[in-house]
């Protein structure tokens, strides 16, 4: 493995490690076989997973000028209908 996978690997599952090594515990099956199967398909997976790039950093957007008026028009329009639940002026 190159090393700069490796490190990003390390990184990654740093939080799983203890002493350097990373656990994988099966016991789903009753076979000692398929056990160790599941524990290296789910060692591969978790692997894989830290392997993967970053995803794309999300770009900032910003609400259009017509979906502030609307969410300002309905705002208004809830404080006007929440207004007239009070008592009636004199």
């Amino acid at each position: 493995m190159p090393e700069e996978l490796r490190d990003r690997v390390l990184g990654r599952l740093s939080g799983r490690l203890t002493d350097g090594v990373l656990t994988i515990v099966a016991s789903e099956h009753r076979s000692q076989l398929r056990n160790r199967e599941a524990a290296r398909d789910r060692l591969a997976a978790v692997l894989a997973r830290a392997v993967a790039p970053d995803p794309p950093s999300r770009r900032p957007t910003r609400p259009s000028k017509r979906a502030k008026q609307r969410r300002l028009d309905d705002k208004t329009r809830r404080g006007r209908i929440k207004r007239l639940r009070g008592r009636p002026d004199e």
